[in-house]
C-alpha cells in the first residue's frame, strides 16, 4: 500500500496499520523504522488499542486478524434494537442514552439509514456558524496558529481537541500534531477540512451541530465516484482502504454548534 510522503494522510494510514498488530509487533516496528512526527504519535494514541489475536476458523485465512465491527455512532446502547424503522430517526443518538454513550465528535453514520444532506452553500448556515467558520477558515489561511487561540473554547463548553483528555495550552498541543514546528500543517488539514461540503446533524436537539467534512456522517461505500475525488483531496486512497475496514471516515473533523462555538476538531475513533 502506498501513502503520500505528506504527514498529513500517510500517517493515518500507518496507524490504522498498526490496529492489526500485536503490542509486541508494533514495538518491534517502531524499533526499526525512521522516527515518526508528532501527528504519527498523536493519531496513534487516540486510536483503539491493538486488537487481540484472530481466532482460527475452518474457512479463515492463515494469518487473518479480525476486524472491528462497523462503527455505528448514532444506534442505542448494548441491548437496544432501535432503528429507523422503529421509530428511532436515521443518523441520531439515542434520546435515552446517557451521555458517555454518544460523543458528537466520533463518526455518526447510520449504515442502512437515510443519508443527510451534503451541503455546500454557507449561506445556508446560521450567522453564528457562518462568522466561526469564517474566523477559523481566516486564521488557517494566515498561517499564524496563534489566531485559533481566542476562537478555541474553554471550560466545561471548551473545544474537544482529542479523544482523550488534554493538558496544556491548546495551542501548543495543535502544534504538537503538526508535522512542523510552527503548526502550518495542522492548519493546512484544517483549512481542507472547512473547504468541504458540510452536513446539518441533529437539528432541535441540544446535540445540533454543523460538521466539516461531510464524509463525517456518510457511509464510506455510499460515496459515488464524485465524491471520493472530494475525499482524495484530504486523506490519500491507501487511508481509504483502510478507513473502510472500519466502516466510517476517521481523518480530521471539525464542528460548530448553531450558537457558534466551536465544537471540536478531532482525529480518530
Amino acid at each position: 500500500m502506498s501513502f503520500r510522503t505528506s504527514g498529513k494522510t500517510s500517517l493515518l494510514g500507518s496507524c490504522l496499520c498498526a490496529l492489526a498488530l500485536s503490542a509486541a509487533t508494533a514495538t518491534a516496528l517502531v524499533a526499526v523504522s525512521p522516527p515518526a512526527s508528532a501527528l504519527s504519535e498523536i493519531k496513534r494514541e487516540e486510536l483503539p488499542p491493538p486488537l487481540p489475536p484472530a481466532t482460527t476458523t475452518d474457512d479463515a485465512s492463515p494469518g487473518a486478524v479480525p476486524l472491528p465491527d462497523p462503527i455505528h455512532t448514532s444506534q442505542p446502547p448494548s441491548g437496544g434494537t432501535e432503528s429507523p424503522e422503529d421509530g428511532q430517526p436515521a443518523g441520531q443518538p439515542d434520546p435515552d442514552a446517557a451521555p458517555d454513550d454518544v460523543s458528537p465528535a466520533r463518526p455518526h453514520v447510520t449504515p442502512n439509514g437515510e443519508l443527510p444532506e451534503v451541503i455546500y452553500d454557507l449561506q445556508r448556515l446560521p450567522e453564528p456558524v457562518q462568522r466561526m467558520h469564517g474566523l477559523i477558515l481566516e486564521a488557517c489561511k494566515s498561517g499564524d496558529i496563534n489566531r485559533l487561540k481566542p476562537l478555541v473554547g474553554t471550560g466545561d463548553g471548551g473545544t474537544q481537541l482529542s479523544l482523550t483528555e488534554i493538558d496544556g495550552d491548546p495551542i501548543e498541543f495543535l502544534k504538537g500534531l503538526s508535522g512542523d514546528t510552527e503548526g502550518q500543517e495542522i492548519l493546512a488539514i484544517m483549512e481542507e477540512v472547512l473547504s468541504a461540503g458540510f452536513v446539518h446533524l441533529d437539528a432541535g436537539t441540544p446535540q445540533e451541530l454543523y460538521v466539516w467534512p461531510y464524509f463525517f456522517a456518510v457511509p464510506l461505500d455510499k460515496l459515488d465516484a464524485r465524491q471520493r475525488v472530494e475525499l482524495f483531496k484530504i486523506v490519500t486512497a491507501g487511508d481509504y482502504e483502510d478507513m473502510q475496514q472500519f466502516g466510517a471516515y476517521i481523518f480530521y473533523r471539525l464542528g460548530i454548534s448553531p450558537e457558534g462555538r466551536w465544537a471540536f476538531f478531532v482525529a480518530g475513533d
